[in-house]
């Protein structure tokens, strides 16, 4: 699954206008216009070349929308007085968005892990409370497990299905 059908997937399951995406692109520091957003949430045919008409929207893009979607939902975060402000780490190459997406998700929705193992439910995938935080750890850490395909579809089904019906 590719960013561009992430971002396809989360906007059908949240039901996000394009102007919404291109603000959200703007929060997450990222100028995208609108006929730019529709560019890029067009389906890509896996025969054919990349046509002129479609934009592949790259880890960075994806990562600034995560982070725009956050601040959209849950308003900026103001820095605490006398505490150094942290640079937002940049996203490695390997970094495997479907973790990403299911962590920043989690966040801008507030998601706990009762409702996220309830949307996971809704998709008809069973998943225990171990294996929901491992796929929500940090890379590196000794219990980190990677999203795999299957499971970031089965989020955004299960999410298209508690927030449309």
């Amino acid at each position: 699954m590719d960013n561009n059908d992430i971002l396809i997937r989360l906007r059908y399951a949240l039901e996000i206008k394009n102007k919404e995406m291109a603000e959200i692109f703007k929060l997450g520091g990222m100028d995208v216009t609108v006929p730019e957003v529709i560019k890029i949430l067009i389906k890509s045919d896996d025969d054919a070349e990349e046509s002129d008409d479609q934009i592949r929207c790259n880890n960075s893009m994806l990562d600034s929308f995560l982070n725009g979607f956050i601040i959209f939902k849950r308003g900026k975060q103001e820095p605490i007085p006398g505490q150094p402000v942290t640079p937002e780490p940049s996203i490695k190459k390997s970094t495997n968005m479907n973790n990403l997406l299911l962590k920043k998700v989690k966040i801008a929705l507030s998601l706990t892990t009762e409702d996220m193992l309830d949307i996971f439910e809704r998709a008809g995938i069973t998943v225990s409370k171990g294996e929901l935080g491992a796929l929500l750890r940090k890379e590196g850490h000794k219990n980190y497990k990677e999203c795999g395909d299957k499971f970031a579809r089965n989020f955004l089904k299960g999410l298209a299905l508690k927030y449309r019906g």
